[in-house]
């Protein structure tokens, strides 16, 4: 390790703990080291340049972010909350029920658990304690936490970033997300049902048979829109940037053309906010090509695979080590500036000790969405407190248990690769 790369890491420190944006401040310590090296500044210019036209899947980003923005403004995710409270609303809890169900259909769609709980955690929470029922800190935890089904179950925006930096098919990702999502979303249930049994929490009545057709028959054609994307992937007729080219495509034709729900103005609005989330996570992109770059020419990864290959460490003990690791991470650090940046470092290791990348990839992800709801970073805890005006204090002090049975899921995926690898084997993207 070079005094430069050591300078450029103080300097990362520093700038991160100071508040700065973590993709300014990858981008502003890569620029030092070039300056400390003797190396032409301008070439943080060029790998940015470069990663970006080497990247065609970046491009599904911005469209996935799209996509849940007018599915939320045109009155589809509206359409499949109704669907969720028809199916599960009866039971004990039943509006914390459908909070979960809600999210893994809704995840089916985005592909970003901020989106999710920015979109239909408004109106789930609204729903919640409008009734006096369920108190805000509990409304506000439960959609926390079952918005982290989103980056998990397929389509994932950070199952795209891992591909990004691992090479690996997102197809592959995408299908072994499957079980995993909807094992989280059974056990999140569950959790839900001791929780509202232990605190009588209430029903809802169930509705006429002509109301529950009449919500079915609302509901289909919002369902189509994940049975259109992952159909066209899983049978090579889109790549996922074209999944989610189409899935804008067919937001807009339901919300413009066949509910009349959005207007031009509405769209410009839409266009508008979601530049600028991209432009956000853009930023991390940049800062993350030009470290990875210092990274390799440092020879980073490849110490560390030199390291662990001379010791006695099994493929089992890395991944607890992982695990361990990216938690830590994950609760103090942007996960796609972490996959972009951690990712390329692991991966020799990875391949060495016989791991599937697609499992590896989906325990990064899983770690990943458990960092968004863990403080002190926890994105989705700010989101969720920011548009609901919930102190995330009180969040916090509901979703613990949450917590737990998301821990208990990641033990459960990490060592039983049948989960991960089951789907992607026989749709042949394992061999």
């Amino acid at each position: 390790m070079s005094d430069a790369l050591i300078w450029m890491l103080v300097a990362l420190a520093i700038t991160t703990a100071m508040g700065f944006p973590v993709g300014l401040s990858l981008f502003g310590s890569g620029i030092l080291y070039f300056i400390l090296t003797g190396q032409d500044p301008s070439l943080a210019g060029e790998l940015i340049l470069h990663g970006l036209f080497a990247s065609f899947m970046l491009l599904a980003v911005p469209l996935f972010v799209l996509a849940a923005r007018l599915m939320n403004d045109g009155g589809i995710t509206e359409r499949l909350l109704q669907l969720c409270i028809v199916l599960v609303g009866r039971h004990r809890g039943g509006l914390a029920q459908v909070n979960v169900l809600t999210a893994l259909v809704f995840s089916s769609m985005s592909g970003s658990a901020t989106a999710e709980a920015a979109g239909t955690g408004r109106m789930l929470i609204r729903m919640m304690t409008s009734s006096g029922a369920y108190s805000r800190g509990f409304a506000a935890a439960i959609t926390s936490a079952s918005a982290t089904i989103g980056p998990v179950f397929p389509p994932s925006i950070l199952m795209v970033l891992y591909a990004l930096a691992s090479s690996t098919s997102v197809g592959g990702l995408f299908m072994a997300g499957v079980l995993p999502g909807i094992l989280m979303a059974g056990m999140m249930m569950l959790m839900v049902a001791w929780i509202a049994r232990r605190r009588n929490y209430p029903t809802i009545e169930r509705p006429p048979a002509a109301e529950v057709f009449r919500v079915i028959r609302r509901a289909i054609l919002p369902l189509l829109m994940p049975v259109i994307m992952l159909g066209g992937i899983y049978t090579g007729v889109f790549t996922p940037t074209e999944a989610a080219a189409a899935a804008c495509a067919y937001a807009l034709i339901l919300a413009v053309l066949i509910y009349r729900i959005l207007g031009f103005k509405d769209i410009v609005d839409a266009l508008v906010e979601s530049a600028r989330i991209t432009a956000t996570v853009a930023c991390v992109f940049f800062g993350a090509f030009v470290f990875s770059y210092i990274l390799t020419v440092e020879r980073i990864p490849m110490a560390i695979a030199a390291f662990l290959d001379g010791k006695d460490i099994t493929a089992n003990m890395f991944l607890f080590a992982v695990n361990i690791l990216f938690l830590l991470l994950a609760s103090v650090m942007d996960e796609a500036a972490m996959i972009l940046v951690v990712i390329p470092l692991l991966m020799p290791t990875v391949m060495a000790l016989g791991i599937d990348p697609i499992h590896f990839g989906l325990i990064v992800t899983f770690n990943a969405t458990i960092g968004l709801i863990t403080p002190p970073y926890g994105m989705v805890l700010f989101v969720v407190s920011g548009v609901n005006k919930i102190p995330v204090r009180d969040i916090l002090a509901e979703i613990w248990p949450f917590i737990g049975i998301l821990l208990v899921t990641l033990v459960i995926v990490t060592y039983v690769p049948w989960l991960s690898l089951a789907l992607p084997t026989y749709f042949g993207f394992v061999r």
